[in-house]
């Protein structure tokens, strides 16, 4: 076991992750503009060389497989991607995209799967760090002036951290990232099927298969056994 310190991984973190914050945090002082929750954008750069492959994921999860398993999703990776990443089982990016979806009206920015491109959620996280390392498209997208540059284009602004990143990067790149299966991830909040998109919520919503990772988001309670 290799125990490192929060604040020494926040301090290299956050000449990395600066310009980043105040696109896809809530406000200075606000939960997610706290540089930790950037963590997983850079960890190729302050993690050791010798780790090549880590698992990162949230606290409000509950486990119905063996974990190891999920390792073995690192062997699905195509050629160029670099990180894995179910899908956002809420209309939020639809929401988010709202001026761009309005500029692109044939867009599939911020439609439900399985055709559409309705972004990403950050709860469970396969980072494959050597290939993020080598990869020149991704060291080049954490670079202030592309962020701005995307940022620019897809008029976005949001507030959810190293989710919003990976997000705004998949509807420009989608080939940088293995979508893992929604029962890897099985988001429960409903938070936006009551905020003005009940019609739409159940598109993004549904999720087929027997679940291996429940994810209790916005502090939604998990089903007991």
């Amino acid at each position: 076991v290799i125990v490192h310190d929060v604040n020494e991984l926040t301090e290299k973190l956050f000449p990395i992750v600066e310009a980043m914050q105040k696109h896809f945090s809530a406000g200075s002082g606000t939960y997610y503009s706290d540089s930790i929750f950037f963590l997983s954008v850079a960890m190729h750069r302050i993690m050791p060389k010798e780790i090549t492959q880590m698992i990162q994921v949230d606290l409000d999860l509950k486990y119905k497989t063996n974990i190891r398993d999920l390792f073995d999703e690192f062997d699905n990776f195509p050629e160029g991607a670099v990180i894995g990443i179910a899908r956002e089982m809420q209309p939020v990016y639809r929401h988010t995209f709202w001026q761009y979806r309005r500029e692109n009206p044939q867009t599939k920015v911020g439609d439900p799967p399985p055709n559409g491109l309705p972004g990403f959620n950050s709860g469970v996280l396969l980072l494959n760090l050597e290939a993020m390392r080598q990869s020149e498209l991704y060291n080049e997208l954490l670079e202030p002036a592309m962020v701005q540059k995307l940022t620019e284009k897809y008029h976005f602004k949001g507030h959810l951290g190293d989710q919003d990143f990976f997000t705004m990067v998949g509807m420009e790149h989608p080939e940088l990232f293995h979508v893992l299966d929604c029962t890897w991830n099985r988001q429960l909040c409903t938070w936006w099927r009551d905020h003005g998109y009940s019609d739409v919520f159940d598109q993004y919503f549904q999720c087929e298969g027997e679940v291996k990772i429940y994810h209790g988001n916005c502090n939604t309670p998990i089903p007991e056994d």
